[in-house]
């Protein structure tokens, strides 16, 4: 019955066709074989006048009326001429046979003849009309009126017709057969292929391939195959994404890390910037989270190994809260690692930090169009304070082998130094801003002190291979070191560094975080009522520190050239940008601080009216939980760093987003955007592309968010911080493993070469 079914799908269309074309066949054939006939008729009165014009002319000169009605009479014995007529040339008619029509008169008979169908019909039935000329050595004496029947054309056409149909019924009935036969194999054949799909065996082809074999697909099965296979790729992505990782990285993990490779052995961060402030306000004492990537992601790390953090107590309450060490536990009421906090004075702090860190380094590092500063004096600071950090390293360390993770540019000496008090320490730097090439670092006059100084790491690591391999290039510029491009390895002065690209991450948020969080309506309701916009309203934010490399200004254009091109969206999209003031005192940032406010001021004047501003600019720090609240809120997020090792922005906004909705555009010059390519990556200083991506994403159809958005979540879930930290732990193990041995094997020498005289 089904392939009945199928078969009638094509037997119905093609009798339809075929009804159809003789429908439309059979007029056009009569027609046709009228005309045949008709030229047919007029050849053979052409021939006949022929015949008849030498007698004709004869009996008119002798007047003889009685012979021309004998040739007349004798010329209608053929069977298809029905009358004849002979007329003078002035149009009288002269003799005529009897069938003749006695109302056809001359002048009717020659207008008839001169039409395309000359065709007239009288009392025995439709005749030709025919009018031919009868000439002799004169010229024209008569004209002869011939009346061919036409009966005889109407049975041939009505034979024609007779033999079309049988002709195209013997068509449509071999055109059906053929029909059946190809769709009752095309569907067996459909079907074993489809069987053989679903069988995970390939595709069969049952027509020529030999029994029990298999071939490849026929081509009529080939897009079905793609498009099953494409489907089943969704499905296992979607799967995954259900699943996650199949080995996910988790606190618990990495403290089995530390636990079975490093034996338990003691954990030292190193960083500028401490996890936790305290801050005096009025009698109290409150806790504050600092808005910084590095924070964001050693901060779970330090939480899972239960070691040791040192850092720069910038608190205005940090020494009410420190014991007699100067050490304090965090987190407030978890108590899991310890803070050491070093206290810097007014001087130290403006040459180190505001001075070289950030006036020198940071500017050289960064592809930003900010000339770097360097002053002699900054430089002894920074010296001044590495030597300080690495003495609180020492001090803190419970063995000759901890493992210490030294953290960003500020502590650019700080390895060598530690390594010089301790021999045996693993010393693991990350490098957390971008690697400039040799060209751009060659600008800085201590260049070789700081490149000696980073050596005394066992291992360095970077946010990307580009990061690492410009770092190489540039040892082997300044320093004389002997580098291992296929190891990754540099050697100097006997010790060997690894550089290695360790692409840093956040914390995934578990379960019991996720469901302390409000729903993403109520922090849309929220953020609406904040800033008094309807519930439809399209919302942009980007969430950075006040500073030139992360792209503000030029995502405050790429708002003012979208609002310009598409004014259909002034009154219906805001932009929000929070902005936490960041070393105010430089005159770089604040010269740049007062910029965006004054562009601020003029996009809101330009395009702003009573109750709406396209712009909005919290310059204030703003804690985690009202951070990820303005993540879930938004509809765009913007990352448009001008150069950026990583940033984390981007990764914290993708983890927010547990409904699947939202859209990312991130900077090509982001580290993050080689792993993220399903964000829309932009290129910041093209203001077009930037506003026309801010269009795309406030305009993409919420399926489209969800793919993005779901597989943007697969890579940051699986590649977390944990992760990130396992890794380099996981090389510092193998590393001190190699060493152990070596340090066995050494001593088993030197044991067997003391032995050696003993047996002589």
């Amino acid at each position: 019955m089904k392939t009945l079914r199928l078969q009638l799908r094509f037997l119905i269309p093609l009798l339809l066709t075929l009804v159809a074309a003789a429908y439309l066949a059979l007029p056009l054939m009569d027609q046709l074989t009228l005309r045949w006939f008709a030229r047919d008729l007029n050849a053979r009165g052409e021939l006949v006048a022929n015949t008849l014009s030498d007698p004709v002319g004869e009996s008119l000169l002798q007047d003889n009326k009685r012979r021309l009605q004998s040739l007349i009479d004798r010329a209608i014995q053929d069977e298809r001429m029905v009358a004849i007529g002979l007329c003078t040339p002035d149009g009288t008619m002269l003799v005529r046979t009897a069938q003749f029509p006695k109302s056809l008169s001359c002048a009717n008979a020659s207008v008839i003849s001169q039409q395309p169908e000359p065709r007239l019909r009288i009392d025995g039935g439709p005749v030709h009309v025919g009018v031919h000329p009868v000439n002799n050595e004169t010229g024209r004496v008569a004209d002869l009126v011939l009346l061919h029947d036409l009966s005889f054309v109407d049975r041939r056409s009505l034979d024609t017709r007779r033999y079309l149909i049988v002709l195209i019924s013997c068509l449509g009935l071999v055109m059906a057969l053929i029909t059946m036969v190809v769709a009752q194999l095309s569907w067996r054949g459909w079907v074993s292929g489809v069987r053989a799909i679903m069988r995970g065996e390939g595709l069969l082809s049952p027509m020529l391939a030999p029994s029990g074999g298999n071939s490849a697909p026929p081509p009529e099965l080939e897009p079905f195959a793609a498009d099953l296979r494409a489907r089943l790729r969704d499905l296992e992505d979607e799967y995954r994404r259900a699943q996650g990782p199949e080995a996910e990285w988790n606190p618990e993990r990495l403290r089995q890390l530390l636990h079975t490779r490093m034996r338990g052995d003691q954990v030292i961060v190193v960083s500028n910037r401490e996890p936790y402030i305290h801050e005096k306000e009025g009698e109290h004492v409150v806790v504050k989270r600092p808005a910084s990537g590095l924070v964001t992601a050693v901060e779970p790390v330090m939480r899972a190994c239960s070691g040791t953090w040192i850092a720069h107590g910038s608190g205005s309450g940090d020494k009410l809260v420190v014991d007699s060490r100067d050490r304090v536990r965090v987190p407030p009421g978890k108590e899991e690692y310890t803070l050491r906090r070093l206290w810097l004075t007014p001087e130290e702090e403006q040459g180190y930090y505001y001075g070289f860190a950030n006036e020198g380094l940071w500017p050289l590092c960064h592809v930003a169009h900010v000339r770097p500063v360097f002053r002699e004096s900054d430089w002894e600071a920074y010296k001044h304070v590495n030597q300080r950090f690495a003495d609180a390293v020492v001090a803190e360390a419970r063995s000759e082998d901890p493992i210490v993770l030294v953290q960003d540019y500020h502590f650019a000496l700080l390895p060598a130094m530690i390594r010089k008090r301790l021999p045996r320490a693993t010393i693991l730097t990350f490098w957390h801003i971008p690697w400039p090439n040799p060209e751009s670092f060659g600008i800085c006059p201590w260049r070789r002190e700081i490149l000696q100084g980073m050596l005394g790491s066992t291992i360095l690591g970077f946010h990307t291979r580009y990061h690492c391999k410009n770092f190489l290039e540039t040892v082997d510029r300044y320093l004389e070191a002997r580098i291992e491009h296929e190891h990754s390895t540099i050697s100097f002065q006997q010790d060997t560094t690894l550089i290695e690209a360790y692409p840093i991450s956040i914390e995934w948020p578990t379960d019991t975080m996720v469901s302390r969080w409000p729903s993403v309506s109520a922090c849309r309701a929220k953020l609406m009522e904040r800033l008094d916009l309807p519930h439809d309203h399209k919302v942009a934010v980007g969430v950075d520190r006040f500073d030139y490399t992360k792209g503000i200004l030029e995502r405050l254009h790429a708002v003012e050239r979208m609002l310009e091109k598409y004014p259909e969206w002034i009154g219906r999209f805001s932009f929000v940008q929070v902005a936490a003031p960041s070393r105010s005192s430089l005159e770089e940032y604040k010269s740049f601080q007062d910029r965006i406010h004054r562009v601020t001021a003029r996009i809101n004047e330009r395009f702003g009216h009573a109750g709406y501003a396209p712009v909005h600019l919290l310059a204030q720090h703003f804690g985690h939980e009202a951070v990820n609240e303005l993540y879930r809120a938004a509809d765009v997020c913007l990352v448009t760093s001008l150069h950026d090792g990583m940033n984390l922005v981007c990764k914290e906004f993708v983890a927010a987003r547990d409904d699947e909705q939202g859209v990312l555009i991130l900077s090509r010059f982001a580290g993050a955007a080689r792993e993220m390519p399903e964000a829309l990556i932009v290129n910041p200083y093209h203001v077009e592309e930037l506003a026309d991506a801010l269009l795309r994403s406030i305009t993409m159809p919420p399926a489209e968010q969800r793919e993005r958005m779901a597989s943007l979540r697969m890579t940051v879930r699986e590649f977390n911080v944990y992760r990130w930290a396992g890794r380099m732990l996981a090389d510092a193990g193998r590393t001190r493993l190699r060493e152990r041995i070596e340090a066995r094997v050494q001593r088993h020498q030197d044991h067997h070469a003391d032995a050696a005289p003993l047996l002589h």
